[in-house]
């Protein structure tokens, strides 16, 4: 069975909407083999299937190409989930984010809370 490359990635929940998966397709973010995919590009069995969604590349090893949906528990069956590690570390790293907070109607910050501010930033990074 041969199957629409949009298609299999919306059956084995990678995508919620198909139209997601083609989108996917259309802006690069799907390659098979190394090379971009187009939504319409066929999949066959042993295929490896990269999704880039963020900064983690998941990848995929087409086992049974199918068109139908199915739940999420019978997925293993069609896809083999064979994304490195090193990858799938990038999804619990932690974010630091810095937010200074500024009691409302305080106006813009002066020279010297400014100056202050810019040592704090230059500590950090």
């Amino acid at each position: 069975m041969i199957e629409r490359i949009d298609k299999y990635l919306w059956s084995i929940r990678v995508f919620k909407t198909r139209s997601e998966a083609a989108d996917a397709c259309k802006s690069g973010k799907v390659e098979v083999g190394g090379t971009q995919a187009k939504a319409s590009r066929t999949i066959k069995e042993g295929d490896i299937i990269t999704v880039r969604k963020g900064s983690v590349r998941f990848q995929y090893r087409v086992i049974v190409p199918i068109g139908n949906r199915v739940g999420a528990k019978l997925v293993p069956e069609y896809a083999e989930n064979i994304t490195p590690q090193s990858e799938l570390d990038k999804l619990n790293a932690p974010f630091e984010t810095i937010f200074i907070r500024r009691d409302r109607g305080a106006g813009r910050p002066t020279k010297k809370e400014r100056r202050d501010l810019e040592r704090l930033m230059e500590e950090i990074f």
